[in-house]
């Protein structure tokens, strides 16, 4: 189903087409960049905050100064990460590159601070001839579908992030030789410093009032219940959010760029493509302190992310 929106009379129309039943939409009718007017960028913002990803193809024209240029027009950029640098140096863009690791397991950005952010975009830049695609999934769907009594469980439960083992940093120990150099020192910056931030289980989003699942592979326990009993609702949990029902998978192309709402999602970068190089720039926008449902904020247990991300 595609919608058609108004736009000024010099312009084509933007349209936003569904792209699965619980989940995504791709937009058409706009060239992104930071010169965009007011009107548009609502509508972009609508139609995220609707569909929790959407997707732009066509896109050849951004480079990180563009990309950046429209993300501002959206919210206030954090750092690319509060413990790794930049592999290029740039402060606000964070390359996820296949030199350095895969992001294939299912996360919620950044959870391990208090401060989660609220939007990512990124952006193709170099992508394999096969494979690669990523997957997202919509937790506030996971949560509302879920039965009363496990609704009832989660309502009041809260959980541990850490920064452990942040997917960016994991290290691949089946090279021949050994941990690479390059996977080594970026794990190295990964826990350079630790987090630990207490989050709600259920959270309200700031913008819709819907109730969402933060979940993800940052979680590190339940607070409250034993190892094994943490590890055996985790997965029941994560299952409900990752049913492919639940899903959208994108196969990327050359000028693609994707933003979600990192309040109401979780992505896995499928590492299906062998060792061909594959790369994509993020860029995430600061959010604010995660609310329960009634009304207690996230508690930083280990480490301050003042210096990585404002509060919108």
């Amino acid at each position: 189903m595609t919608t058609q929106l108004e736009t000024p009379t010099d312009q084509q129309p933007v349209t936003v087409t569904k792209a699965g039943g619980a989940i995504g939409a791709v937009i058409g009718g706009v060239q992104l960049g930071g010169d965009l007017d007011p009107a548009t960028v609502a509508t972009i913002r609508q139609a995220l905050l609707t569909h929790k990803v959407i997707f732009f193809r066509g896109q050849e024209q951004l480079d990180d100064a563009g990309q950046l240029a429209f993300a501002k027009l959206l919210g206030t950029p954090t750092l690319a990460h509060p413990t790794s640098k930049s592999i290029d140096g740039s402060e606000h863009v964070l390359p996820i590159d296949s030199d350095y690791g895969k992001a294939n397991s299912w996360h919620t950005d950044v959870t391990f601070v208090d401060r989660v952010p609220a939007i990512s975009l990124l952006r193709a830049v170099t992508l394999p001839s096969y494979g690669g695609a990523t997957s997202w999934a919509n937790t506030v769907a996971a949560y509302a579908d879920l039965p009363a009594p496990l609704q009832a469980l989660v309502d009041r439960l809260w959980a541990v992030h850490s920064n452990v083992y942040d997917y960016a940093g994991r290290v691949d120990e089946t090279r021949i030789g050994g941990v690479d150099v390059k996977v080594r020192t970026h794990r190295e910056q990964f826990v350079s410093q630790l987090f630990e931030t207490e989050h709600p289980v259920v959270r309200v989003h700031p913008e819709t009032g819907e109730r969402s699942l933060i979940l993800g592979h940052f979680v590190r326990r339940f607070v409250g219940l034993t190892s094994q009993e943490s590890t055996q609702l985790f997965q029941l949990l994560q299952n409900r959010v990752t049913n492919l029902d639940n899903t959208i998978r994108w196969q990327w192309q050359p000028g693609d760029l994707a933003i979600w709402d990192n309040r109401a999602t979780q992505h896995y970068g499928v590492a299906d493509y062998d060792d061909q190089p594959r790369r994509l720039h993020r860029i995430t926008l600061a959010g604010d302190v995660p609310v329960s449902i009634d009304g207690v904020r996230s508690t930083s247990r280990t480490g301050d992310a003042t210096h990585y991300s404002a509060l919108s």
